[in-house]
């Protein structure tokens, strides 16, 4: 799965639209600064460090602070690759998505962006009621959470549609995850980005 998200991911940018800045294979300055990665050695963390992580220290940052350290290996394994690309994506935003539905299925848990006793046992509740329908369930989730983000940012738009009109990687990202049958069609699409001008 983290070799799926660091091949996603690509190569460095430095988009001034995106805030998570200088990136390179998905991992953003501010996790590098978080964790120390000093990889130049002048003393500070910056672009230049970015621009030298290897794809396999990518892999390993992903597995170590984004699938394990928050739990997500202990989800139901239908769900795990999806919820770990989203917080690749979005951090506890990811994981507050999957409370959110936890708790319109009936489930109670607290919407706080951390995995814990109560998600997972929820979480494993849930799936046991509708494992056939919750994994298309969160990615349907996630693709309105990108919509929602580009509603209220017009400077993330053009992560959700393309110059041309078209899906763009936020939403083709979500639909990797939803089977073919929840996927927006065009004139769906279309519609629902009218609004955007």
């Amino acid at each position: 799965m983290a070799e799926e998200i660091v091949a996603r991911e690509g190569g460095y940018v430095n988009d001034p639209d995106d805030p998570g800045g200088a990136t390179k294979y998905g991992v953003t300055i501010h996790t590098m600064r978080r964790l120390g990665l000093d990889l130049d050695g002048d003393g500070d963390v910056d672009a230049e460090d970015v621009k030298r992580i290897s794809h396999a220290q990518a892999v390993e940052i992903y597995l170590n602070h984004y699938f394990l350290r928050p739990r997500i290996a202990e989800l139901p394994e239908a769900l795990q690759a999806s919820v770990f690309d989203m917080y690749v994506n979005a951090g506890g935003n990811a994981v507050k998505i999957l409370q959110r539905l936890l708790n319109q299925m009936g489930e109670r848990c607290g919407v706080d962006g951390s995995i814990g006793p109560q998600t997972i046992a929820a979480c494993a509740r849930a799936y046991a009621m509708a494992s056939n329908h919750m994994p298309d369930a969160y990615g349907i989730a996630r693709r309105n959470y990108y919509f929602r983000l580009a509603d209220q940012r017009p400077a993330s738009r053009k992560y959700a549609r393309t110059r041309t009109g078209g899906k763009g990687g936020w939403i083709k990202r979500a639909e990797e995850f939803i089977s073919s049958r929840y996927h927006m069609t065009d004139a769906e699409f279309a519609a629902r980005v009218a609004a955007w001008g």
